[in-house]
């Protein structure tokens, strides 16, 4: 063999079956061999375990598949290379023209477009409702045959809580598949009720450190095993090292999203106290308008904090500049604390009477907490609040 051939067919170095590595390896590869045609055929027909194509599935993602489905609770789930990737790839795959989906004001805005716009374009139509709207939910699930639900809960930035059991519940009467975008809330909560679907931008808490991007959609087997099909045709894979960042971040996982949210009951707390302040949106607030529906369905009340300053947009806009410690960024999850100021929020495309359901004013403020001492977070808040008063 010649040393250039030698060089494209290094020796392979097995590892033996009781001497595994602590932390499972990168398979940072787009092709797997079987040992023969007839194998690869079997592989391809699902009658053997196996990778082919890393497009299709891969060893690395697939370890995250499977923790995430454990964490949720269900049996499966399908990992894609953003959480507006799942979005889009699980409703492209559930609905066709002539169906039509429920969605949200409150709805995260990437998905509101996808549907308002993109799926409009093929036929699909929609009814958009405030998520606190129980009765109106029952009654157009009554009214009109629909195809899937998608919500959110808590909802993005203004943490409303939607009441999950009972969308569930006459999503099911009605024969309509539910799609929760669980991010605000983590894979580790909401897993006891019947949702169809959970999806998950792991950009956030699972990968916890802002630095690689990913999403998830976690179900039944009959389900994913549809969506799974479908994802690949699409072709918004998951890289495996980005996956297996992931799966170092959710080491961490829990510790992170406690600190995060304990930090965040702080702040809120807080900012309720505070003369600048008119409204505080946080679930773990006894104030919040559905604090008592969120005790009952999360174990943590989350990381995301916003708030309404009485002198408006202006002024909150001058607080981001200020505050030293909360960086102008998006997303969140990650050990920077986070602030999106009102001239970046607000859903600007909602008609009025959508737009007031959004619950988002003209001055609402939103926080992510990140690994930041909360006495520190607080003591700067303080500051520029003040600051932006003078």
């Amino acid at each position: 063999m010649k040393d250039r051939t030698r060089l494209n067919h290094p020796p392979r170095v097995e590892v033996p079956a009781d001497n595994p590595p602590l932390v499972a390896p990168i398979y940072q590869s787009v092709k797997f061999e079987y040992p023969s045609v007839a194998e690869t055929l079997r592989g391809a027909r699902h009658e053997r375990e196996g990778f082919f194509y890393s497009r299709s599935g891969n060893p690395t993602t697939r370890q995250l598949e499977v923790t995430l489905a454990a964490m949720q609770g269900r049996d499966d789930a399908v990992v894609c290379a953003s959480g507006v990737g799942a979005v889009a790839q699980t409703l492209l795959t559930l609905l066709q023209q002539g169906d039509h989906v429920l969605c949200f004001a409150e709805t995260y805005g990437p998905t509101r477009t996808l549907i308002r716009r993109t799926l409009k374009r093929y036929g699909v139509t929609h009814t958009m409702l405030s998520i606190e709207d129980d009765a109106g939910i029952e009654r157009e699930l009554a009214a009109t045959p629909t195809k899937l639900v998608i919500f959110e809960s808590p909802t993005n930035p203004v943490t409303k809580i939607a009441d999950i059991a009972r969308i569930t519940r006459a999503a099911r009467q009605h024969g309509a598949l539910t799609v929760l975008d669980n991010t605000l809330a983590g894979p580790h909560q909401h897993g006891q009720y019947d949702v169809d679907l959970y999806v998950h931008s792991l950009t956030k808490y699972v990968s916890g450190h802002g630095d690689v991007m990913g999403g998830a959609a976690i179900g039944s087997t009959e389900l994913i095993h549809k969506l799974r099909g479908e994802f690949s045709l699409i072709g918004g894979t998951l890289d495996p090292h980005a996956a297996f960042l992931m799966q170092r971040g959710l080491k961490t996982y829990y510790l992170r999203y406690e600190s995060q949210t304990a930090s965040a009951q702080k702040v809120a707390e807080f900012l309720a106290g505070h003369p600048a302040v008119g409204r505080v949106h946080y679930p773990g607030l006894p104030q919040h308008p559905r604090h008592a529906l969120a005790r009952k369905q999360m174990r943590d009340f989350g990381t995301v904090v916003a708030f309404d300053l009485l002198a408006g947009g202006t002024a909150g806009d001058r607080l981001a500049d200020t505050l030293k410690l909360f960086s102008i960024a998006a997303s969140m999850g990650s050990p920077e604390s986070l602030i999106i100021p009102p001239g970046l929020l607000g859903p600007r495309e909602l008609p009025p009477a959508l737009e007031a359901a959004s619950g988002i004013a003209a001055g609402t403020v939103r926080l992510a907490m990140g690994l930041d001492d909360p006495e520190d977070l607080i003591a700067d808040l303080a500051e520029a609040l003040e600051s932006i008063r003078a």
